[in-house]
């Protein structure tokens, strides 16, 4: 069997600094730490992260006073922000910097006067963190018969921003449904959606042209990882969402010559591996990668990583 990995593929530059953050926290002050929401949608990050001394938890309620406590990757609603202030926690933001990017953008749409839209997936923490962070109504849509229920005047000022998990083709589509219907509208170009989303669903529409089936070692939760299974499945590759090797059933690629193998954002490289050797214990395999974009993107830590903890407290 031949196996063949997506470039890019697995973590992310957001993911890596919000995982990294988790783990030097824990390192500055100790165990335990709390985490508002799972810091990026993979179990076995999570898991990880709680055998080193973090606790996620749901809602700030839970933190015990002057605890330190991490908001995830995904972002929050500037209520938890002010709730976090009011109760005097010492705060790490780990939202990821593009997340932060579409709330700077719908902010200063709806600053301009214009009212604004989301494209994305109800009950996703980051459109739940993106609807609390503007400060001005905000009409989600998902598809584009959504986009027609809209109870905005056709003239009236609009601008939309996106999840940055969504699917392009699935965006560039609500986009479009968007400008037929309203006569001002604005918004970013699609190519501002999160470049990592963007670069792996590239590389599985690749993949998906060499492969009889495709792997996608993802959570189930994870939006980013269910766009690659279904854009896999849209170009007629049966494609399967797994979250390590223990769920590969033999089945799905006894009869396959070759198949193709790709990780959601928020999924370690180390599930990767732990696919792979269940697949041979299935039998020879041979494994080559993708040729694709190399991603060298870094963001920055918080700058309350480098100082005393009370200095995060008073910050």
């Amino acid at each position: 069997m031949r196996v063949i990995l997506a470039q890019p593929r697995g973590f992310c530059a957001g993911v890596v600094r919000a995982i990294e953050i988790v783990e030097r926290a824990l390192e500055k002050y100790g165990p335990p730490v709390y985490v508002r929401h799972e810091i990026v949608h993979n179990r076995h990050v999570v898991e990880s992260l709680k055998a080193k001394g973090a606790h996620f938890v749901e809602e700030l309620s839970e933190v015990p006073p002057d605890a330190v406590t991490i908001f995830s990757a995904h972002g929050v609603p500037k209520a938890v922000i002010n709730d976090a202030f009011q109760r005097g926690l010492p705060v790490l933001d780990a939202t990821c910097p593009l997340v932060t990017k579409v709330h700077n953008q719908g902010k200063r749409y709806v600053a301009a006067g214009r009212t604004l839209v989301l494209i994305g997936h109800a009950g996703h923490p980051e459109v739940e963190g993106t609807m609390g962070q503007i400060p001005a109504p905000v009409h989600l849509v998902q598809t584009e018969a959504d986009v027609e229920k809209l109870d905005i005047p056709v003239d009236h000022p609009v601008a939309y921003v996106t999840q940055t998990t969504l699917s392009v083709d699935d965006t560039r589509g609500i986009i479009a449904a968007l400008e037929r219907r309203f006569t001002d509208i604005i918004g970013p170009d699609i190519k501002d959606i999160c470049y990592a989303t963007q670069n792996r669903q590239t590389a599985v529409r690749e993949l998906s042209r060499l492969v009889d089936v495709i792997l996608v070692v993802g959570a189930t939760n994870s939006s980013n990882s269910n766009r690659l299974r279904e854009i896999g499945t849209e170009a007629g590759v049966p494609s399967y969402l797994i979250a390590d090797g223990s769920e590969l059933k033999p089945e799905w690629v006894k009869d396959a010559r070759t198949v193709g193998l790709t990780a959601g954002a928020s999924a370690p490289e180390v599930l990767v591996e732990d696919v792979i050797e269940k697949l041979r214990q299935l039998g020879p395999v041979e494994v080559e990668t993708l040729p694709g974009r190399q991603e060298t993107m870094e963001f920055r830590l918080p700058l309350e990583l480098n100082r005393g903890r009370a200095e995060v407290a008073a910050s």
